[in-house]
């Protein structure tokens, strides 16, 4: 059954933005997690499907600068080299639009998406990606939230202190940098068109930040975990990781909104590889916080328990959400 216009605005900030647990219901298979003992990463060697797949792209998403993402996933590319005897490359992307035009045209085989970015490709490659793990945070949770930011000196308390003001968004196929911020605004009978004084995309969640801290815009939209320490940009997300890299410091920012909890995206990758192929990189995941501790500290930046697979129909309550945005952006035209 279609989901209609009043259904969507009622999810986006409810526990429905959520996938479900994985746990075996009846027929349901379990879902693998990192944290099962029965769980071993790939054996080096190169593969049957390498007959296939002669080589692996990985988009690198933004939210930092490129040297900085290329070097953080160096040990990484290298270690999925090595793991599978083929080359493999890392590819930064300005933004979401360019890990998904590049999935649509098969350039990259893997890159991990926000939940709204994955709809997006999955829409723009007419289910061409899948979702390959989800990532979990340390008390095993799978989801992260939307926040708003303004600078601590700005006199912003609160979302009514935002009215008139101006708001960056992050990307426009970002899912707490954009789609759920929007669709939950909408929901409390707020027209973000005429409630701020002017809205624009940052380029991305840290410049979103950085253009707060700048004065360019009154505050951002981006993510965190909502777990933690907050004084510490809490315990993953983009806040915590401008302030490990001295990019900010929490005292000169106050959270003014935060949504409700949002399903985490997943690394997704393309549908048409080898179902052999999935399957090694499904493990490679799966076992590489125990395997490889220091690679995987290295690319979550934050603590995990590590991944579980993921599941194409928790992401279905985004699709629609985009179809949503899409028709009010008509009735707007």
């Amino acid at each position: 059954m279609p989901v209609n216009r009043r259904q969507i605005l009622s999810l986006a900030a409810s526990a429905t933005l959520l996938p479900a647990l994985g746990h075996a219901q009846g027929g349901t298979p379990r879902l693998r997690r990192s944290a099962d003992a029965d769980v071993a990463f790939p054996q080096p060697g190169r593969r049957a499907w390498a007959e296939q797949v002669r080589h692996l792209n990985i988009a690198l998403m933004g939210g930092e600068n490129e040297a900085d993402r290329l070097a953080r996933f160096e040990g990484y590319r290298a270690l999925m080299q090595e793991t599978f005897g083929i080359p493999v490359r890392t590819l930064p992307a300005s933004d979401y639009a360019g890990a998904i035009q590049a999935f649509d045209a098969k350039q990259v085989e893997i890159a991990s998406l926000g939940s709204t970015a994955y709809a997006a490709a999955w829409m723009e490659t007419k289910g061409g990606v899948e979702p390959l793990v989800v990532p979990e945070e340390d008390d095993g949770s799978i989801y992260y939230r939307a926040v708003m930011v303004a600078r601590a000196d700005s006199g912003i308390a609160d979302l009514a202190g935002m009215k008139g003001h101006s708001l960056a968004w992050a990307d426009p196929n970002s899912s707490s940098g954009y789609l759920v911020p929007r669709t939950a605004l909408r929901r409390q009978g707020i027209d973000v068109n005429s409630y701020f004084s002017r809205t624009g995309f940052a380029g991305g969640h840290e410049q979103g930040v950085v253009a707060v801290l700048q004065k360019q815009y009154d505050a951002a939209c981006t993510w965190a975990s909502g777990l933690g320490d907050e004084s510490t940009g809490f315990t993953r997300g983009n806040l915590r990781a401008m302030v490990e890299k001295g990019m900010l410091k929490m005292s000169d920012i106050r959270v003014i909104w935060t949504s409700e909890p949002i399903a985490t995206g997943p690394i997704t990758v393309r549908a048409d590889l080898p179902a052999e192929a999935k399957e090694d990189l499904k493990l490679f995941f799966l076992a590489l916080p125990k395997a490889h501790p220091d690679i995987y500290q290295q690319i979550t930046r934050g603590p995990g328990t590590g991944y579980r697979e993921g599941r194409h129909e928790d992401y279905e309550i985004f699709i629609e959400m985009r179809r949503e945005e899409a028709a009010a952006r008509r009735r707007r035209d």
